[in-house]
């Protein structure tokens, strides 16, 4: 049985979704980028995220996101659901998307880990050996300027949506800053700094780099030569400081003993039965009583 996610308001996230058997059906276009850019905007005002960076490789992505509403299954349910279909409609795929794993959400436990994780969000194109900087990326990717400040009106794309539908004409894709921050401006000069250390330390360890035409070239059904290695740890916590760490996992296993005992009992015909704050599909599907409200 999978572990169940516990989904907590205000909860701040580095959030990756990877493309089919690591296609690349997610690869640079402007078509791609303007169906990304406009349901990510519509899901963000549907669900209420708040949307602080994000990077769009050609057969994954990364977000840096902030759920104050304890809805982010419901946002990627939602979005990834329509991405898929769009996407596959505009390039004319009719088999899967998504890779058969979840969308993988990690907790960052404290303002230099959510700074930690959004250098490591921007640098990607430079770590996966695709350009020699982040910003020749062809794809979509939040430049460090941007962060806080930014506000991209999105109009509807002209595929796959119905333009006498009820999906908006236009919406506004919005750059916050995450809210353990004093300012714009703190969060937008830490990510910068860890940013340009990240690029130069990972453009350093790179013989050469693929370049944006063959990005360009590659076909959607395509995927890397290299072989990823699987099965590996999926961490549900980035914490820089041991002690934050301990002490975010303790919380997380609390939840988890918690919840395992709240299921057994509600299995046992126990009226009354209460799950532990954050319990999210029990709450959502079937209503069951947690505390707190999520």
């Amino acid at each position: 049985m999978t572990a169940p996610r516990q989904v907590l308001r205000g909860t701040t996230y580095l959030v990756t979704r990877r493309c089919l058997q690591r296609q690349f059906l997610l690869r640079p276009s402007a078509t791609t980028t303007s169906i990304f850019q406009y349901l990510l905007a519509v899901g963000a005002e549907r669900y209420g995220l708040q949307i602080h960076a994000y990077c769009v490789l050609s057969n994954h992505f990364h977000l840096v996101v902030t759920d104050p509403r304890a809805r982010l299954p419901a946002f990627f349910q939602y979005v990834d659901g329509l991405l898929a279909r769009a996407i596959n409609a505009s390039i004319g795929n009719w088999d899967s998307f998504w890779d058969g794993d979840s969308y993988s959400a990690v907790t960052l436990a404290a303002p230099r880990d959510v700074v930690d994780k959004t250098a490591y969000v921007l640098a990607n194109p430079v770590a996966a050996g695709l350009v020699r900087s982040a910003r020749q990326w062809p794809g979509l990717w939040s430049a460090p300027e941007q962060l806080g400040t930014a506000v991209v009106k999105v109009r509807r794309p002209k595929v796959f949506f119905d333009p006498k539908g009820k999906m908006p004409e236009t919406v506004d894709l919005k750059l916050t800053v995450p809210p353990c921050f004093a300012s714009d401006e703190a969060f937008r000069e830490q990510v910068a700094a860890a940013y340009a250390e990240r690029e130069v330390r990972a453009a350093s360890s790179r013989t050469g780099f693929l370049g944006v035409l063959k990005v360009r070239a590659q076909r959607p059904s395509g995927r890397p030569k290299k072989e990823e290695r699987r099965r590996g740890l999926r961490p549900r916590v980035a914490a820089k400081d041991p002690w934050k760490r301990l002490e975010v996992l303790g919380r997380l296993a609390e939840f988890l003993r918690g919840y395992r005992e709240a299921l057994a009992a509600r299995r046992e015909g126990e009226v009354g039965v209460v799950f532990p704050a954050g319990t999210y599909h029990l709450r959502v599907q079937h209503g069951v009583a947690c505390a707190g409200s999520g």
